[in-house]
């Protein structure tokens, strides 16, 4: 298994100094960590319910063995833990502008020189009603169909037990369960030579959210709902909520 040595004396500062406060607050279950690729880069998908899911998914892939880098929106660069994000080289992304696209480029970059990219690929905290993943966005696919490389999907779950989706008050006593689970990778080899329109984009990141979702169903030991919770169709669920109603499913 590869062993991350990160060249940012920066990201190694923050790795030892987070890890110990993660075991300290989580149990981790960790699953499937032979269906990471023992060579070259990739690209880690997983589902999205809180905030916290991020530290899960470094500490997870740092552990692993990996140097994962990870999509964060601009607005996070000038906060507070800004220089953080940018001393460890993680990706930032302007959401809805042009400038997007140059994130998904910087993020290509990232993979042709072997770093491992973390994506949530819903772009944002899950809006569905029992945390189930929602449809993701097609960023992930224009990635995955650029450059080829293995799309491996994750799912993690009971982060947030510890920080409640869009929650301000962390409870991090009593030490949470946190699982995280890596499935195979998904095959979108027939799609590459396929011009990159919306319905190949929409194929490519249905077949990732369908793995994760699969994965996540397993962890929870339940049936995940037959059609995903999609925000376009219920905009009421596109601000902040601490409380959601249920929505009729297809």
């Amino acid at each position: 298994m590869p062993t991350a040595r990160p060249d940012s004396a920066a990201y190694r500062a923050v790795a030892a100094f987070v890890r110990p406060i993660l075991f300290s607050i989580w149990r981790y279950d960790w699953r499937g960590q032979e269906n990471l690729p023992k060579r070259g880069g990739f690209i880690a998908a997983a589902n999205h319910v809180t905030e916290a899911d991020a530290l899960s998914l470094a500490h997870f892939l740092f552990d692993s063995g990996y140097e994962p880098r990870i999509l964060a929106k601009r607005g996070l660069f000038d906060s507070p833990v800004g220089f953080i994000l940018k001393a460890t080289k993680m990706i930032p992304v302007d959401r809805g502008t042009k400038a997007a696209a140059q994130s998904l480029v910087n993020a290509g970059k990232q993979l042709g020189d072997g770093a491992c990219v973390a994506i949530l690929p819903e772009g944002t905290l899950t809006r569905d009603p029992d945390l189930w993943p929602m449809e993701g966005k097609t960023g992930l696919a224009r990635i995955a169909l650029a450059s080829r490389l293995p799309v491996v999907p994750i799912a993690q779950w009971g982060a947030h037990e510890t920080l409640a989706r869009y929650g301000r008050l962390p409870k991090p006593f009593p030490r949470k369960k946190v699982v995280v689970a890596v499935g195979e990778p998904v095959d979108l080899s027939d799609l590459y030579d396929r011009p990159q329109e919306s319905a190949v984009l929409h194929e490519a990141t249905s077949r990732v959210m369908d793995a994760i979702t699969e994965i996540l169903a397993d962890v929870r030991g339940e049936e995940p709902p037959k059609a995903r919770f999609d925000l376009r169709k219920h905009p009421e669920y596109a601000t902040k909520r601490t409380v959601y109603p249920p929505v009729e499913r297809p």
